[in-house]
Formats: C-alpha cells, structure tokens, sequence
C-alpha cells in the first residue's frame, strides 16, 4: 500500500529535496506541499494524507500546525522535520500530536524508514533528543541510571494505558481501544505522571521505555 505523503516547509530548495527523496521510494506519494500553517490546514484538508512532514519554522508555527490538524484530520500521522534541537521545541511537537521528530541532516534512507515505521504506529524521536528529554527529568534521570524504571506503583489499568501511549496513541485512541472514556484516560494519565515522577506524556513514554525491553519495538524513542 502506498503511503501518501504532504510536506510543510518554508525553504522551497529543502522542500523540493526532501520532495524527491520520498517520490524516489516506491512505497511514498506525495500529494501536496506547502510552506504555513494555513497552507497545511488547506492542503490537508484537500489530500487526506497518511503523514505530514512539517517543518517547526513555518510562518503559524509547526507545533500550532502540528495541533490543529491532529484536531482536523487526527488519522495523519504527523512527523516534525526540523532543524530546532530544542527539548522545549520537542516535548511540545510530541503533546501536540506529532508521532515523530527529526532533525535536518538526517539521512535520506532513515527518513524513509523512520516515515514507514510511524506509519506502522510507532513513535519516534532521535535518540540523542529522547535522551535529553530524559535528562530533564529528576526521576527520569534517576530511573536510567539505575538501570531500570520502576513502573511497580501502578495499576493493571494504568499500565495498559502507558502501554498504549507508548505505542504513540493519543488519549482518545486509547479511550477507545480499552473501551473508556477520554475523560477517564486523562484521569489516569494524571496519577500515572505524579506516580512516575514526569511532567507530560512524552516523559511517560520515554520511562515506559527504559522499563520495558517490549516497548522497544513499537516506540522508538
């Protein structure tokens, strides 16, 4: 199955390369391009793609697009392209909705495999960036260098929840994957962050990870 592809990018020459780097895959269509916020609610909305690429720079901001259209058209997947390094920059692509974040200068053979596996449903985010958002954490910082996070606190509900959060799904997939109501999961998600010591849902995963050898293969973070 063809996986169809919308890129966001205020630099017509990087858009236009990473543009011929997914039509020279046979598995990629892209279906439309554009370079603002209002530009990928429009084409979005026209092309119905599988994933947007989004560039964090654009004019309306990338995280704000990144929002809006997980509102608007929740079945894109939604992976941040971008040069910002930024921890701030990440952890608010990832509440916003985003399924993956890489930076600029990625290789264009990890581009495509990285666009495939958050198509499959994983979540993904450049080691060295997980990493840091680790290290912003106390607790977190504390669980890695142990060895291990301790996911023992929490409940038979709560850890099926962390599990379907490290799978990358938001809170309303979650609620209808086990069945519940979102206002039910976001309870959960409350205790499960004061319980882990973490501060958002990125840091959730990213504890779950390091916990969990399982979680590896279906969140690479």
């Amino acid at each position: 199955m063809v996986t169809r592809i919308v890129v966001i990018d205020d630099h017509p020459l990087f858009r236009a390369g990473v543009i011929h780097v997914l039509q020279s895959a046979p598995e990629f269509e892209v279906v439309g391009e554009g370079s603002s916020l209002e530009e990928a609610l429009t084409i979005v909305a026209r092309a119905s793609p599988d994933v947007v690429l989004l560039d964090i720079g654009i004019k309306g901001g990338g995280i704000a697009a990144a929002s809006a259209l997980s509102q608007s058209c929740p079945s894109a997947k939604i992976v941040m392209l971008t040069i910002s390094e930024n921890e701030e920059d990440v952890s608010g692509a990832m509440q916003a909705g985003a399924k993956g974040y890489l930076i600029k200068g990625i290789s264009s053979t990890e581009l495509v495999r990285v666009i495939a596996s958050v198509q499959k449903g994983e979540l993904y985010v450049m080691p060295e960036l997980a990493a840091r958002l680790l290290r912003r954490s106390q607790s977190a910082k504390s669980n890695i260098l142990g060895g291990a996070a301790d996911l023992s606190g929490l409940t038979y509900r709560e850890h099926q929840i962390v599990r379907q959060l490290a799978r990358g799904l938001t809170n309303k997939e979650i609620a209808r994957q086990l069945n519940v109501s979102e206002k039910t999961v976001k309870h959960h998600m409350t205790n499960i962050m004061q319980k882990l010591q973490v501060r958002n849902r990125v840091e959730v995963a990213l504890v779950a990870r390091s916990a969990h050898p399982e979680f590896q293969t279906t969140a690479r973070m």
